[in-house]
């Protein structure tokens, strides 16, 4: 059997004991782009290999992390950045997503003793029953084996199938609970501190529109990230270049292709708040799509709703088609760009 294509959230060990998290499914010849998740130190509370191993959830920390390693800097024309990727000659194991699944389905017993695992066991036996298992993969320290007490269930589901198969699962409170009452003021304290800027309402509405909950165990946090099909090619001739940072305030004219990662909304820029570029209102009716590559903001907005943005200002080339818009991925920066409804 040929060894799984690498996917968008898939996790991949190097020869030094890094795991890095794959990011989009467009990578130079010679590189996997993506971003530290785990890595060896010694004031890790992980444990992998026979070592403590530390989570790392910020993708612009990667470049400290591997610091001694210029060869894992490398630029990627899709994103129009230096971003950090694993050589592949460097690859010794590719975590799937897909393949976890099925695995933690074939062998229960390495996760039934976790905090959740008996509620992960539930939400896979039900996936299996339905006959699901390619549109479905889990992902996070379940995959690679380093879950603790406080580990979240981190889902991904591929393509149309895919996204509504989880809003069926998601749908079902035998198997997943919503958030409600008290437990909004958790998720809202969840996400507040990645999402800064953002009301209260205004932030769990956003919240609500995507695949999470609790499980009805242990109440342990469970998501599912909307992923693109095996087969997509929304940005396999897309190529970006970086400009400067924009505030702005912007209208969703199409959320169509926001609702699985890489995000991408059609967008109208109302008035620009503040950009280090100059005259930036030559751009104002330039502007005409929001990019995201991290799962904050997938399927977070709508059409018809007004969103304040902070983010990078790019030029986008798709063949001969040419425009501007804003990414709010920070590949390199330690700020945070953001997206938050207006009301």
């Amino acid at each position: 059997m040929p060894a799984p294509p690498v996917r968008d959230r898939d996790y991949l060990l190097d020869r030094h004991g890094v795991i890095f998290k794959v990011i989009g499914d467009i990578h130079p010849d010679g590189h996997y782009l993506g971003y530290v998740k785990y890595h060896p130190d010694d004031r890790g509370d992980r444990r992998l290999f026979g070592r403590r191993y530390r989570q790392n959830t910020v993708v612009s920390k990667s470049f400290g992390i591997l610091a001694d390693r210029p060869e894992c800097y490398v630029y990627s024309p899709v994103l129009g950045c230096v971003i950090t990727g694993l050589p592949r000659h460097d690859v010794v194991v590719h975590y799937s997503a897909r393949g976890a699944l099925a695995e933690i389905a074939a062998n229960p017993t390495q996760v039934r003793e976790a905090r959740a695992g008996t509620d992960l066991l539930a939400i896979i036996a039900r996936i299996v029953e339905r006959g699901q298992t390619d549109l479905f993969g889990v992902t996070g320290s379940f995959m690679v084996g380093c879950h603790t007490t406080r580990s979240d269930i981190d889902l991904v589901c591929y393509g149309v199938d895919g996204y509504a198969a989880a809003a069926d699962l998601f749908a079902d409170p035998m198997v997943i609970l919503p958030y409600r009452g008290d437990d909004l003021t958790q998720l809202y304290l969840r996400r507040a501190k990645y999402m800064a800027g953002g009301s209260f309402d205004a932030l769990l509405k956003a919240e609500a529109r995507k695949f999470q909950g609790l499980t009805p165990g242990v109440r342990a946090h469970v998501n599912c990230e909307p992923i693109r099909a095996d087969d997509d090619h929304t940005f396999t001739r897309t190529y970006a270049k970086e400009i400067g940072e924009m505030t702005l305030l912007a209208r969703i004219t199409d959320h169509s292709q926001g609702l699985a990662t890489p995000a991408l909304y059609g967008i109208r820029a109302q008035i620009i708040l503040s950009a280090t570029v100059d005259e930036p209102e030559t751009f104002i009716d330039r502007i005409t799509c929001l990019r995201s590559y991290l799962g904050a903001y997938t399927g977070a907005f709508r059409e018809g709703d007004t969103v304040h943005l902070t983010g990078k200002l790019v030029h986008l080339q798709d063949g001969d088609h040419t425009t501007f818009g804003i990414e709010l991925t920070p590949w390199n920066v330690s700020k945070s760009y953001l997206a938050n409804l207006t009301g």
